[in-house]
């Protein structure tokens, strides 16, 4: 019989509790909003995707409130990333100290086991007062009048409720049965099809110090490699190959791996000494397809869509955890704003989807171009200041890209970085009317986080962080 959940009706409902749900959920209830957040498994979980940016690191967890947790939860630090790609037969580095955008404290992330990291972030929502609800899975959406007003779900006990809410979240990932709701569809990129393969290993061998953390690609004649170590002895090794490739990893799936590492010499060195792990959370071995996607629309009035639901981006740059972050961040704008009544959801989610794909674009357009193996490591770093029109020099571009820190925003960057951006927008409003120059210096002293907005009628961050607000310029012109 399906019932009502206590007869409320919550601001937002989320569904999904890994980090975009998580994320957008602690975010909204910060903001003193009534959250109810469902997740259909109990947590911890396992969860593939294990290596983080320093954007999501410093920026999106260090407004979640979560930095000391993490530091102290004894996560692998990741100090950039080590390459044997391209035309260059010897392995290449990079560190994110390489960006002015992540220097100094911020120039490192972390190789996270996700089932730990999940956990992590959902029970910061729980102490920001979302209330979470493990083994409950949504079914489908409550429609009324064109508009979305709350969810379907089974409790733990198999029972059928709804729960009532101004706006849901579809935070299910990959396999969402929910964005259905918003219209539109999934458009699938033609150019990554590719399919992951993928175990966990104990042994393997590590990089010297300073980069023994870096994860670590390897292009070889199916796809790519990558190697990522989670701790001193466990590391997460898969094979990403081309659709025209899917062959090799039918069958058994353990003797597949060890086939495909047996045909990338520089992994097969790396794992010599190493054993599979057979048992446990990481005893089997995995089959993942990785294929790119974005969704037609992020939003229906009521609804919005965020993390893998409605967008994924091949892991070669390990973008999976920040794309989903970032636009948790940018969802809890639209909704904090609309649930404010400063502005009109159509306008305040047209600005998640703007800024979204903003970055999404970045990302895949750098990534079609990196597929080009012909190409050396310079050729790269030229192609990553085109797509992000990011002038810095030598491999600065590549890394603000690769760093997660493509879409400029402040909270994503370095103290460093944004001390840089004070002088420049000292330069740069000099001559410019009172207002613009007020807006331009509270941006850069950190009392406003942002005051571009990318369109002439698009908006700007408020100065809180967690809204949407009108360009003052715009709002005069």
């Amino acid at each position: 019989m399906t019932h009502s959940t206590d007869g409320k009706v919550y601001d937002v409902m989320v569904a999904g509790g890994g980090p975009a749900g998580s994320s957008v959920a602690a975010f909204a209830a910060m903001q003193g909003h009534r959250v109810l957040l469902l997740e259909k498994e109990e947590f911890p979980r396992y969860q593939i995707g294990e290596s983080l940016l320093p954007s999501t690191v410093h920026g999106i967890c260090g407004l979640l409130g979560v930095t000391e947790e993490l530091e102290s939860a004894g996560f692998v630090r990741k100090r950039g990333g080590t390459f044997r790609w391209g035309s260059n037969t010897e392995p290449w580095s990079f560190d994110f100290a390489l960006s002015e955008k992540f220097a100094g404290p911020t120039s490192y992330a972390y190789q996270v086991e996700r089932a730990k990291f999940d956990q992590l972030l959902l029970d910061n929502a729980r102490r920001k007062g979302v209330e979470v609800r493990e083994r409950c899975a949504v079914r489908d959406v409550l429609e009324d009048d064109g508009r979305v007003r709350g969810v379907r779900y089974t409790d733990p006990d198999g029972a059928e409720r709804t729960a009532h809410a101004r706006f849901v979240v579809d935070a299910t990932g990959n396999q969402s049965r929910l964005q259905r709701y918003v219209g539109g569809q999934r458009r699938y990129s033609d150019f990554f099809q590719n399919i992951a393969l993928f175990g966990y290993f104990e042994g393997g061998r590590r990089l010297p110090s300073p980069n023994s953390g870096n994860i670590t690609c390897v292009a070889f004649p199916s796809g790519w490699f990558w190697y990522i170590p989670l701790s001193d002895t466990l590391t997460s090794v898969g094979a990403v190959v081309r659709k025209e490739c899917a062959d090799q990893v039918r069958g058994d799936r353990a003797e597949a791996l060890s086939a495909l590492i047996a045909d990338c010499p520089l992994i097969a060195d790396y794992l010599s000494g190493a054993r599979r792990v057979t048992s446990g959370r990481y005893g089997e071995v995995r089959v993942r397809k990785d294929w790119s996607y974005l969704h037609d629309t992020f939003w229906q009035p009521g609804m919005a869509l965020v993390g893998d639901s409605v967008g994924f981006i091949d892991p070669l740059f390990s973008s999976g955890v920040h794309m989903a972050t970032y636009s948790a961040l940018l969802a809890a704008r639209s909704l904090n704003t609309a649930l404010r009544g400063d502005l009109g959801e159509r306008e305040c989610f047209a600005e998640y989807e703007a800024r979204y794909r903003k970055e999404y674009q970045a990302f895949h357009d750098f990534l079609v171009n990196f597929y080009d193996v012909n190409r050396d490591e310079q050729e790269y770093f030229e192609v990553a200041r085109h797509v992000t029109r990011d002038t810095a020099a030598g491999a600065g571009a590549f890394v603000g890209l690769v760093g997660g820190g493509a879409s400029d925003e402040a909270v994503l960057t370095s103290e460093s970085y944004r001390d840089k951006r004070k002088k420049d927008l000292l330069e740069q409003s000099r001559g410019v009317h009172q207002e613009g120059h007020r807006i331009q210096l509270q941006a850069a002293f950190g009392e406003a986080v942002d005051d571009t907005p990318l369109s002439a009628d698009g908006l700007v961050i408020s100065q809180d962080g967690m809204h949407w607000e009108k360009s003052v310029t715009s709002s005069a012109l």
